[in-house]
């Protein structure tokens, strides 16, 4: 179904001084809430709390340093900061969505070889604890492994898996030895795999983000959603697969739910449904995809496309099921594991706030400041919106132009409700930069709402506090 025309300002606002203030002093509060966590974070190390990392908020430790990728970062960033929102903003639909991709995974190949070759991609996922060190089980007995798995959950159990496949459902460490199994063996091929998968993010957020909020605002967000310093992430962790597992997941549940097709929205509900169950067995903290989706559909203000995604979602469940893994009996023993390890260690009153200040590091302080834009330009058209009622109670048709405006609030309000909930279930305290990879890289499009005028500041923003982080410390992804 053709996609409606953008409202006139989808794409920005004017730029007055008195709207740039407020911007400013939103990023601003983004920063202190950074420094305060790292700060208060090296103070409680000095006292000897357990926080189990050595540069918090964040999982790395300081350490300046350049890399074979160091001048392709730069380059990468001058390119896009000086010719982004141009090439956005004029590029055919289908070579933005194109080059998007291209440009975000020049940019996270680039960080990832800041730390060269070994140290930033072909090592990264070979180390202790990593999902590459238990393939060897699966191999030489793959039902008895898998369907034992669970028995080698908790820090106690004989041959206990080593912390990051004990941490995910079975389909996590299964992706990899999927890998190995077609030849495609080792840490480089499985970092190369992640980059690519986890860059295409960025292409998957503009498709939704054109069928809900307009084409407009998916241009403005663009630049924005390649330069993003989650990529630092990205390259490498297996989170990079997860967020782009929930990414295509959301486009088909969002192409579903915006279409007027019947067989197209059973196709794309089921397709859906099953990449969100494909999410689910590979990375627990992704039930709270279920946040974004009712964001989408409260958007689009319909359920159709729900029987088809709960029977994609179904199937998946119960094949699993039926080969022999208990999800729920894992995740119970995950807990376990969890007070037995680090998670067990690390102060809730720390992490509470101090996962929002590495968030402020994985999202930068754009978005921020698009997010104040957006909830104080958008939330008062959302009640009317919905009642289908006018500014002053009259009876009318929603628009496009309605759903747009609801639409640019309420999907960056569902990430960071789904990242408050995970936040408060106390069960991600620490690491949280690659850990909710899912739902930061979407939150970057935010800054697509800031005046166009703006853009390339904000971008070359961006662009250094991703430069910064990758240079100044040696982060463990």
């Amino acid at each position: 179904m053709p996609v409606p025309a953008p409202p006139p300002d989808a794409a920005g606002v004017p730029a007055t001084a008195a709207g740039r203030r407020p911007d400013v002093a939103a990023a601003a509060a983004g920063l202190l809430l950074f420094a305060a966590s790292a700060a208060a974070g090296a103070l409680l190390l000095h006292h000897g709390a357990k926080l189990q990392v050595r540069w918090p908020p964040l999982m790395a430790a300081w350490g300046p340093h350049a890399g074979p990728g160091t001048p392709a970062a730069v380059a990468v960033a001058v390119l896009a900061v000086a010719h982004g929102p141009r090439l956005a903003a004029r590029a055919g639909w289908r070579v933005l969505l194109g080059a998007s991709w291209a440009a975000a995974t020049a940019w996270t190949w680039s960080l990832a070889l800041v730390d060269g070759w070994q140290r930033g991609v072909a090592g990264r996922m070979t180390v202790a604890g990593e999902f590459l060190r238990g393939l060897g089980r699966f191999r030489q007995d793959f039902g008895g492994t898998f369907r034992g798995f669970n028995g080698h959950i908790l820090i106690d159990s004989p041959q206990n898996w080593g912390t990051h496949i004990a941490g995910h459902p079975i389909g996590a460490v299964l992706t990899f030895f999927g890998l190995d199994r077609i030849g495609l063996a080792g840490g480089a091929w499985a970092g190369a795999f992640c980059i690519t998968a986890g860059s295409s993010v960025a292409m998957a957020a503009l498709i939704v983000l054109r069928r809900l909020a307009g084409e407009g605002r998916a241009r403005a967000a663009a630049p924005f959603l390649v330069l993003t310093p989650g990529a630092v992430w990205v390259g490498v962790s297996p989170d990079a697969w997860f967020a782009a597992l929930a990414a295509w997941s959301l486009v088909l549940v969002t192409v579903a739910a915006t279409t007027g097709r019947r067989t197209v929205r059973a196709l794309a509900g089921l397709g859906g449904g099953l990449l969100l169950g494909a999410a689910v067995y590979d990375s627990y903290g992704l039930v709270l995809l279920v946040v974004p989706i009712a964001g989408v559909l409260v958007c689009a203000r319909t359920l159709r496309p729900l029987p088809s995604v709960l029977a994609g979602l179904g199937a998946v469940v119960l094949t699993f099921t039926l080969a022999g893994f208990d999800w729920w009996q894992a995740y119970r023993l995950l807990v376990i594991r969890y007070h037995q390890g680090f998670g067990g260690e690390r102060p809730y009153s720390y992490w509470i706030w101090g996962n929002l200040g590495a968030t402020v590091a994985a999202v930068g302080l754009a978005p921020l400041a698009g997010l104040r834009r957006a909830a104080a330009e958008g939330a008062a058209r959302a009640g009317g919106w919905w009642r289908g009622r006018g500014a002053g109670g009259e009876r009318r048709i929603p628009g496009p132009g309605d759903r747009y405006a609801v639409a640019a609030v309420l999907l960056p309000c569902a990430f960071v409700l789904a990242i408050l909930a995970a936040d408060l279930s106390g069960m991600s305290k620490a690491e949280t930069e690659r850990i909710w990879l899912p739902f930061t890289l979407w939150l970057p499009a935010a800054a697509g709402r800031l005046p166009a005028r703006d853009h390339r500041g904000w971008l070359a923003a961006q662009a250094l506090a991703a430069l910064l982080l990758n240079h100044l410390l040696l982060t463990e992804w």
